[in-house]
């Protein structure tokens, strides 16, 4: 498969600053939040349900039939992604999807939705939503994070001698150093308003 174009990690600052103040909906600016911290596939993003989650054990239960590999993947929600949840739930008017289409709440968002707004954002040849997952794994292997654990979280194939776990609380402490990172690298890009993944406890009108 052909590489994503994706920044590198020192220019997620970049990122998060167009984020926060692209021409975008509030749910398009949620989705690629949540594509962001998750590390998901596009169609996985787009596609997620309420009745997915689990927030008693902040855990998001992706089923086989909508997984690339046909293996169902449970990844862990940080307290960052859980914010983003009360937010999309104050505007999504009780939709089954997370991410509901902006015509009829009865289908879920385009998946090429993320892509659209990252080109509006002029990043068309530096970013694309699929390469969110690159910057992810180059800033965790960066930091020296367990090979397998990373591509664990990324639902890859891990090697064959560790198939017997999905490492889910190895997950757990990656994917919470990976959305405390994006907060960081949010709280230095922009002290503005308009920046959701730092905004913990405002709440967004619409």
């Amino acid at each position: 498969m052909t590489n994503q174009p994706s920044f590198k990690p020192e220019e997620l600052p970049e990122l998060l600053t167009a984020l926060n103040y692209a021409s975008i909906k509030l749910i398009t600016r949620c989705l690629i939040e949540w594509q962001l911290h998750t590390m998901t596939r596009p169609s996985e993003s787009a596609g997620a349900r309420w009745d997915e989650i689990d927030k008693e054990n902040k855990l998001w239960n992706i089923p086989a039939s909508r997984m690339k590999k046909g293996c169902p993947q449970t990844t862990p929600l940080t307290e960052q992604t859980m914010v983003l949840l009360e937010t999309i739930d104050s505007i999504t008017l009780g939709s089954e999807f997370i991410f509901p289409a902006d015509k009829t709440h009865k289908k879920h968002i385009n998946k090429e939705t993320a892509n659209t707004a990252l080109k509006c954002m002029e990043f068309k040849d530096r970013q694309t939503v699929h390469g969110l997952r690159s910057l992810a794994s180059t800033t965790l292997n960066e930091q020296g994070f367990d090979v397998d654990v990373i591509e664990a979280a990324l639902s890859h194939v891990v090697r064959s001698a560790y198939n017997r776990t999905d490492y889910l609380e190895r997950r757990k402490v990656v994917m919470r150093w990976w959305s405390d990172h994006i907060e960081e690298a949010s709280e230095e890009a922009s002290k503005g308003p308009n920046s959701i993944t730092g905004l913990k406890n405002l709440k967004v009108a619409v």
